[in-house]
């Protein structure tokens, strides 16, 4: 089964309240999105945070996600590239988040990953969700 994965994360401060969703799509049929809000933390955190959930729900609840095929995407470079293996993860919080990560992955017969302009209509729509979530949370 092939599943494509949109995700996104942010931030109002860095670090400052944040939340982090995902959009699942198995075809073209949308299986599940989620929004959620995670405190305080900052933007790159939040988006580990949204590729942790994604791929946790994902092996949770379809049918042999050992047979299955991922491909995510996220408008984040910088944890792209990380989990890619293009940069190097410095932050020991960070290389924490990448291994979670790569434990899921394992889960899955291939997940790999993408970077998309924060304009793609994926990524709009779950930035979209994470504003609307962001927004209902009271200062203070």
């Amino acid at each position: 089964m092939a599943i494509k994965i949109y995700t996104d994360g942010a931030a109002r401060g860095n670090p400052g309240k944040s939340a982090s969703g995902f959009s699942i799509y198995s075809g073209k049929k949308l299986v599940k999105e989620k929004a959620e809000y995670n405190g305080i933390c900052t933007n790159n955190v939040a988006e580990y945070k949204a590729i942790i959930s994604a791929l946790a729900w994902v092996s949770e609840n379809i049918e042999a996600p050992a047979n299955s095929e991922v491909e995510l995407y996220s408008d984040s470079e910088l944890v792209v590239r990380q989990l890619t293996g293009k940069y190097k993860i410095k932050s020991e919080s960070m290389r924490k988040l990448s291994l979670e990560v790569m434990g899921l992955v394992r889960k899955f017969s291939k997940v790999t990953f993408h970077n998309l302009p924060r304009e793609h209509p994926g990524i709009k729509m779950v930035d979209k969700r994470l504003n609307e979530l962001l927004d209902g949370i009271s200062e203070g």
